[in-house]
């Protein structure tokens, strides 16, 4: 009967397998196989080894740490990071210590980005894809560092806002800058929070890069007021910033 750790493999087997990686034992190590390749149990230095080392375009990029369901991940990014400092010579690297780093149980996952400005782990869906991993190598691929030159170079239009919704926006593009992914924004009744966040959202989208933002309410009448403002937003939005708005899709079904 396999244990709970080897069932937990068996998960993160399948989840790699889903976001593009291919699954090699160490034994018949074929870099070349695959863009993203995760290696089982690879060796590190002083007798050590990893449950996975992932690789991209032949080249170590991260580590996955396995742990049976039920386990505790929190404090295991610290196993994570010693991992990715103590690669034996004979793996080719992007760069030491290794960028990223996973810690998974195959129901609950972890992921540590060391490029974040104070790096620590947090939960995340799905293992990200290789070329995911890859873009995020460039500093201008972080949407921390967009936002940090955003602050320093934008002139935010101020004829169409009023002075709390400059505000609201200015300090929530100054926490994402920071890596505080727990923002706040508290506003009265009818000072506008919708309006606040379709701007903010499209600025996200065409001045800072981003490829998706999800916008989540409670309510159907609180996602037809905001489909309203997107849609109404759009030609004042395309007049301030010379390009058009991107397209919004909308559910109507209870479920995600």
């Amino acid at each position: 009967m396999p244990s709970p750790e080897e069932l937990a493999r068996e998960k993160i087997d399948k989840l790699l397998t889903e976001c593009g990686w291919i699954i090699q034992n160490r034994a018949t190590i074929n870099l070349s196989a695959s863009r993203g390749v995760a290696i089982r149990e690879a060796l590190l230095k002083d007798r050590d080894e990893v449950d996975y080392l992932l690789f991209v375009d032949g080249k170590a990029i991260g580590t996955v740490e396995a742990k049976p369901e039920g386990y505790t991940l929190t404090g295991v990014e610290e196993q994570s990071g010693k991992y990715g400092r103590n690669l034996p010579e004979i793996y080719p690297r992007w760069r030491e210590p290794l960028p990223f780093a996973y810690e998974s149980t195959g129901v609950e996952t972890q992921f540590t980005n060391q490029f974040d400005p104070s790096p620590k782990s947090r939960n995340v869906f799905a293992f990200h894809k290789p070329e995911t991993l890859l873009q995020w190598l460039e500093p201008d691929h972080q949407l921390n560092h967009r936002l940090t030159n955003l602050l320093t170079s934008d002139q935010m239009p101020t004829t169409n806002l009023w002075s709390a919704q400059i505000e609201a926006i200015r300090n929530l593009e100054k926490s994402l800058a920071a890596n505080k992914r727990r923002a706040l924004i508290q506003m009265a009744t009818g000072s506008g929070k919708t309006y606040t966040a379709v701007n903010f959202v499209y600025r996200l989208i065409k001045l800072a890069g981003a490829r998706r933002v999800l916008f989540l309410v409670d309510r159907g009448n609180l996602g037809d007021q905001t489909l309203w403002q997107i849609t109404n937003a759009e030609v004042q939005m395309t007049n301030w910033f010379k390009t058009p708005i991107s397209t919004f899709a909308t559910r109507t079904s209870n479920f995600v």
